[in-house]
């Protein structure tokens, strides 16, 4: 029952959320002042994307294929588990294309299209440095690593999104192009905030972007009603 109401209320919502996503960016942009990024905090973040980078055109380009199609799809059950919907099944296919999981229920377009910008592990992984922070030293490593998986999470990403995906054709072309360009700059912006100074900062940053969205959703509906 909660499943179903979520769903509809998600359904109503679809075209708003893209909207406001649109309208949101050059928020998003303006709001990248408030990230904080010339200090040794970023640097080390810095430095773990770029160790992810070269560690990447070292290996095989294909050797993190798995933990992509593996990611994607976990990513789809957390959120079919957030709008409460039962996970009857997960299958990776063995030659590396693709993979599928199962629900119940009609699902919504946030099930759909989680995978292409919310980063599942650097999620997880903020919430362990956030719970285990007295048994994790405060030190640049743990920004290192934070780095690693962002460049991990900003090449899955670029890889999955291309015109060929099933998940677009469900959802609509024009929802995406409106939709994820916002989303993914706020996750990435997001997680660069948390890197800078832990949950405090992450909060500080959507506000500063929710207040900046207002005024052009304020200007916008000025323009329009003239």
């Amino acid at each position: 029952m909660i499943a179903r109401w979520l769903d509809l209320i998600l359904g109503l919502l679809k075209w708003p959320v893209a909207l406001f996503m649109l309208v949101s960016l050059p928020a998003l942009v303006q709001a990248l002042h408030y990230l904080q990024l010339g200090n040794l905090r970023f640097f080390a973040f810095l430095g773990g994307a770029f160790l992810y980078l070269a560690l990447k055109i070292v290996a095989s380009a294909r050797s993190n294929v798995s933990m992509q199609i593996l990611a994607h799809e976990l990513t789809h059950t957390f959120f079919a588990l957030l709008t409460f919907h039962k996970v009857v099944h997960i299958h990776l296919n063995m030659d590396e294309s693709g993979g599928a999981m199962g629900f119940k229920g009609k699902g919504n377009w946030l099930i759909t299209i989680s995978p292409y910008f919310f980063p599942l592990f650097l999620f997880f992984m903020m919430l362990g440095i956030t719970f285990f922070s007295e048994k994790i030293p405060d030190g640049l490593i743990v920004n290192c690593i934070l780095g690693y998986f962002f460049a991990y999470h900003v090449e899955s990403i670029l890889v999955q999104i291309h015109g060929e995906q099933p998940d677009f054709h469900e959802v609509g072309f024009p929802f995406c192009w409106l939709f994820l360009p916002g989303a993914n700059l706020f996750m990435c912006s997001a997680v660069l905030a948390f890197n800078n100074g832990g949950w405090v900062h992450v909060q500080r940053y959507c506000l500063a972007v929710y207040k900046l969205s207002m005024h052009y959703v304020a200007e916008c509906l000025q323009f329009f009603t003239m």
